[in-house]
């Protein structure tokens, strides 16, 4: 998903600058008494920091009796810092890695769970490369600004979606692969084409850069890409239940739509088809609402969803039971566009946050592959 921005405008002359000036003092130095406090009061994930005692209080409970996932005896990690907005994990389990990207920057990094060394450059240029995933048979499918790919075995890339109704797509986000028939579904919100910074402007001036954002679903056997729901206003995360009957979309919306909301959609999944899109989770906690970005499903059927742009106490992850309600949080100090579970036992979950990578492990495992 793509940073939303705030732009102010002032009107003023200048026999109010000085007027202006001295606010502005003022302001300066109340905002670095804030920031002071803020800093005193952070929590230092740096490597020098000292062990953070147990249980960890940024793994909250929101409901004791659903969130069962909380591990007393483990504490969150920040495994790398210094992307410009990270984005995208995925698990390989044959590899025992996890890839994610750094969109602005044009790379896909690797932290490899043997000795934790991370590759920068794993895919680099990665073609400004947002979600990824891996299939059944353990090739990396990525969205790139403008298309989505798989890398095969033998290296080569293959591109897998670029039209769709006769139309270029607007720029795909996240996606997920069916084990049944090795389909491939994914959202196309269109991020890469509105915006500089993590792509390239689309000179059609439309938020839609090329149409109507949309799911779509390509049959593994044909190739045919399938609009599947349009009901999003910017469909972005995408997942499975842990059943396989239904669908979660999430959708970011607000970013260009008055009318949206942040919310998560649920339909019915019926073999290619997808029916009754309905708001399952409304992303609204104490009066605030943020973005839900990217999400993930455990074997319980709880839906862990990548969340920010509030501040703290909120950002970071929130956990969902299958019916929509919150019943869990893992607070972080930046916004968390993406997560998936990994390890060896699938019970590790690792997040994306801004510049940094994080994971915790949990007593739950990811309900899917990757």
């Amino acid at each position: 998903m793509t940073n939303p921005s705030n732009i102010q405008k002032h009107e003023g002359d200048g026999a109010k600058a000085f007027d202006r000036r001295t606010i502005l003092r003022g302001a300066t130095a109340l905002a670095a008494t804030a920031m002071a406090a803020s800093d005193a009061a952070a929590r230092d994930f740096g490597s020098n920091a000292e062990p953070q005692r147990y249980p960890d209080p940024d793994i909250v409970v929101i409901d004791d009796k659903r969130f069962k996932a909380k591990v007393g005896n483990t504490a969150i990690k920040r495994l790398y810092t210094g992307c410009l907005w990270a984005e995208g994990p995925a698990w390989n389990a044959q590899g025992q890695y996890l890839v994610w990207s750094d969109i602005p920057a044009n790379r896909q990094l690797r932290y490899l769970d043997d000795d934790g060394h991370i590759s920068e450059q794993f895919h680099k240029p990665s073609n400004e490369a947002n979600g990824s995933t891996f299939d059944f048979e353990g090739r990396q499918i990525a969205a790139e600004r403008t298309r989505l790919v798989r890398y095969e075995h033998d290296g080569t890339v293959t591109p897998l979606a670029e039209q769709a109704n006769g139309k270029q797509l607007n720029g795909p986000n996240d996606m997920v692969v069916h084990p049944n028939d090795k389909s491939i579904w994914f959202t196309d919100p269109g991020y890469g084409a509105i915006s500089i910074y993590e792509g390239q402007l689309a000179n059609t001036g439309s938020k839609q850069p090329y149409q109507k954002e949309a799911v779509y679903r390509i049959d593994a056997a044909t190739g045919q890409i399938t609009k599947v729901a349009d009901e999003p206003f910017k469909p972005n995360g995408i997942a499975f239940s842990h059943d396989y009957k239904k669908v979660y979309v999430c959708d970011t919306g607000t970013t260009h739509y008055p009318n949206a909301k942040n919310i998560v959609w649920q339909y019915d999944l019926n073999g290619d088809k997808l029916s009754n899109p309905r708001t399952l989770i409304d992303m609204t906690l104490d009066g605030k609402s943020g973005f839900p970005d990217g999400l993930r499903v455990d074997v319980d059927g709880n839906i862990w969803v990548g969340a920010g742009w509030v501040g703290p106490g909120y950002d970071g992850v929130q956990v969902f039971a299958p019916d929509g309600q919150r019943i869990g949080q893992i607070l972080l100090p930046e916004t968390c566009a993406n997560l998936t579970f990994g390890g060896k036992k699938r019970n590790r979950l690792f997040m994306t946050a801004s510049q940094s990578l994080y994971a915790v492990y949990v007593e739950t495992k990811g309900a899917h592959n990757c």
